[in-house]
């Protein structure tokens, strides 16, 4: 039977307009303050599991793992690894291994490795599972991925599932991308939702249960016995740098708070093999485009300035990446700026870019040559083979732009049921 819990959470009675590179500080407090503040009630006589990493933080930086190990009337008994580990010594991609935290001794099960569902072993003794990680906003970041697993092993063992709210940082009003189409389902697209979806985890995790996207392997739907300890303070017009929380590299190439900003806005054209270097390898990861065959960085700036792409300025750049496959290269290109967030089309940024390269350089096309397993996980990531298919043919994003954002307004209608901020 399902039942979807929600602890309610005061909201501050003020008003906030975002305005970037002025510092606003609010005072949010994370579910995990919450569930503090409130004496870890929800989790008492029951065996707790905690699916996190080092995102999973309070305040002072203290782990969420080191705070319900240390709480006296909460009884720890197993920690879930994502992507990356529990304490975050793990490179992007590779696995996660079973073993031991050193510093609780409790047992660490993989969620990134041979299985990323939990199986019946992993949370035989476990009553409750929960889960606090900070996400990035955008649906091929695998954490979510994670979520709605641990949501289905659970709803199908007989488990509570407890979500320890955090801020979207790209705010909860950005909505972007056509939704995953049958077939394209993957780790980096686990779920019929746009690329940029405008959700908290909890938001997220609500709208899993509600909209029947739970489901057994026989694709039955599956409900959750669900509880979201939401944010105080929190609002969907705050980016992350307004909410006053420190920011936790949620993976190694998202290092600073407004990393999550760029990532959607050059990610995708990072699939392909060679192509260009999005600055991941150099100290700006996400936040360019370079290559090097550009050999005149201001022509290139000035051709994606003249689309006059709202909200979006790029600024000519000649560097070197350090490691990566363009280390020790010399490259010319651009960074990208933000002048509006709210008014960026994100991610078309970077089909913008495929379309100027396509012009400027016809010999360095983005989909020529790439191997078959570059295409497919680019089609994994955008959500099908139809932007593809489609773009490809002349590479101008008004031949897919009306695919590309064609399911944002049912999405976003259909979320609001599920948000628990304003």
């Amino acid at each position: 039977m399902r039942r979807t819990l929600v602890i309610c959470a005061a909201l501050l009675l003020f008003s906030f307009l975002p305005v970037m590179g002025q510092g606003n500080v609010q005072c949010v407090k994370t579910g995990l303050d919450v569930l503090r503040e409130s004496g870890f009630k929800l989790l008492e006589g029951k065996r707790v599991g905690l699916v996190t990493n080092p995102t999973g933080v309070d305040e002072n930086l203290v782990s969420t793992v080191d705070i319900l190990a240390s709480a006296p009337n909460v009884d720890l008994v197993a920690l879930y690894g994502p992507e990356h580990g529990v304490r975050g010594d793990v490179h992007a991609g590779e696995t996660v291994s079973d073993c031991t935290d050193p510093r609780t001794g409790l047992p660490v099960y993989s969620l990134y490795g041979t299985t990323r569902k939990a199986t019946p072993e992993m949370l035989k003794g476990v009553d409750v599972m929960v889960y606090d990680i900070q996400d990035n906003g955008c649906r091929s970041y695998t954490f979510i991925s994670t979520l709605g697993l641990l949501m289905e092993a659970c709803a199908e063992q007989g488990k509570d599932v407890v979500v320890l709210d955090r801020p979207d940082p790209l705010g909860g009003n950005k909505v972007e991308g056509a939704i995953v189409e049958p077939g394209y389902e993957s780790f980096v697209g686990q779920f019929p939702i746009p690329y940029i979806y405008g959700l908290t985890c909890g938001e997220l995790a609500g709208y899993l249960d509600g909209e029947g996207l739970i489901r057994d392997d026989g694709g039955n739907v599956l409900h959750c016995d669900l509880t979201v300890v939401p944010m105080e303070g929190w609002h969907r017009n705050m980016l992350y740098a307004d909410t006053g929380l420190p920011w936790v590299p949620s993976s190694p190439h998202i290092p600073e708070a407004d990393s999550p900003l760029f990532y959607p806005a050059s990610g995708i054209l990072g699939e392909f093999s060679g192509f260009m270097n999005i600055g991941v390898g150099y100290t700006l990861p996400f936040k360019l485009y370079g290559a090097e065959w550009i050999n005149d960085a201001e022509a290139f700036a000035d051709s994606l300035n003249a689309l006059e792409i709202p909200g979006v300025l790029f600024r000519p750049i000649y560097y070197t990446p350090f490691y990566g496959g363009s280390k020790g290269k010399d490259l010319g290109g651009v960074q990208l700026y933000f002048t509006d967030f709210e008014a960026a089309p994100v991610t078309d940024i970077q089909f913008y870019v495929m379309q100027v390269v396509a012009k400027m350089f016809p010999d360095h096309k983005a989909f020529d040559g790439q191997p078959s397993s570059r295409l497919s996980m680019f089609d994994k990531v955008t959500g099908s083979s139809y932007m593809r298919e489609n773009f490809s043919r002349r590479y101008l994003f008004e031949d897919v732009r009306e695919y590309w954002h064609k399911d944002n307004p049912s999405f976003r209608e259909a979320s609001k049921r599920y948000w628990l901020y304003n």
